[in-house]
């Protein structure tokens, strides 16, 4: 039940990180491109690196802060980041074409799947 509850507080606050982002980039940067979303992902994906590392090469943290900072506040801040420490993972344990399926796989499937959703909403529309 407390692990539910550290990711919980912690996708809170990462959701709220990820919509101040939003809105900043917007605000500084305009709408005619998604600023945002590459700076979660890229920022995500460089915090997410610094946390795996920092739990695996220096053996700090307990189950409980990897819950609350990894899966609950990177989770709300941005999956991509998530999405770049599996891929990272499958690659270090030397299986490249394993990464490279991981990532094609993930990418497009994930934007056929959107493209899926929007066709079914207009066709029961």
């Amino acid at each position: 039940m407390l692990a539910t509850i550290l990711v919980f507080l912690g996708g809170g606050i990462g959701s709220a990180l990820r919509h101040g982002v939003n809105l900043a980039t917007a605000r500084f940067l305009g709408t005619g491109f998604p600023y945002g979303t590459l700076t979660v992902n890229v920022v995500g994906s460089l915090v997410m690196g610094l946390l795996a590392g920092f739990f695996a090469f220096k053996g700090e943290g307990t189950q409980a802060w990897r819950l609350f900072l990894s899966t609950g506040i990177m989770g709300g801040f941005t999956t991509f980041s998530t999405f770049s420490l599996d891929a990272a993972l499958i690659y270090e344990r030397g299986q490249m074409d394993m990464a490279l399926v991981y990532v094609l796989a993930s990418v497009v499937v994930s934007i056929l799947a959107l493209f899926l959703g929007l066709f079914l909403v207009r066709l029961w529309s």
